[in-house]
């Protein structure tokens, strides 16, 4: 029997994955069973179990393969001397992440901003995947950190504010914008540019008259 190479399990896997993550978008978790996955994906339940053992372990890849991604953009960034700035850096990093699932719609709407959405709600009930969660958001964290800590050695930034507290706020307007296009729809990433760098210029009042 001839060997399955490594690039088919890989692109089984990934196969497995987007379909996953498109049930759960389209209907959430609960509503979801495996024979929805083993339907988009059309696969059969051995194919499918030989990577993974359900929903709950489907949902936990998806988050790892996420935040593993977001995390590394950071630390790529935090290895140049020095770091794009917050109003390039976090929209390029969001967008990249979401053009590699670009082609993933529910209802003509990108689906990835919605599965974010039913992760963060299944967090609640599920333990194993809040742990998940928590820690590939530390980790984000902590590279954002880094990043921060290059801004104040260069001289970008302040070096009298807490790096984590720069950390918190920027991880924070990548959640709120996409909690704002699972709600009101698809929003380009360069709005991010734009309002940032807004934000970034403001100086004090100016004098009256």
């Amino acid at each position: 029997m001839a060997r399955v190479s490594q690039a088919h399990l890989d692109a089984r896997r990934r196969q497995i994955l987007d379909g996953a993550a498109l049930c759960f978008a389209r209907n959430g978790f609960h509503a979801t069973s495996m024979q929805d996955v083993l339907k988009e994906v059309d696969l059969s339940a051995g194919a499918v179990y030989r990577y993974f053992s359900g929903k709950d372990e489907l949902i936990a890849a998806i988050v790892s393969e996420v935040m593993g991604e977001i995390r590394g953009a950071f630390e790529d960034a935090a290895r140049q001397n020095p770091p794009p700035t917050p109003d390039a850096l976090i929209p390029a990093v969001l967008g990249r992440v979401l053009k590699t699932r670009e082609f993933l719609h529910v209802d003509g709407e990108p689906a990835f901003p919605r599965l974010v959405l039913q992760v963060w709600t299944e967090t609640g009930r599920n333990e194993e995947l809040a742990a998940v969660l928590s820690e590939g958001y530390q980790a984000v964290r902590a590279a954002w950190a880094t990043v921060v800590g290059a801004y104040q050695e260069s001289g970008m930034m302040p070096a009298d504010v807490p790096a984590d507290d720069v950390a918190r706020t920027m991880i924070a307007t990548v959640q709120g914008f996409i909690v704002q296009q699972s709600l009101f729809g698809a929003v380009p990433v360069e709005v991010l540019s734009g309002g940032l760098r807004a934000l970034m210029s403001m100086g004090g009042p100016r004098p009256a008259g």
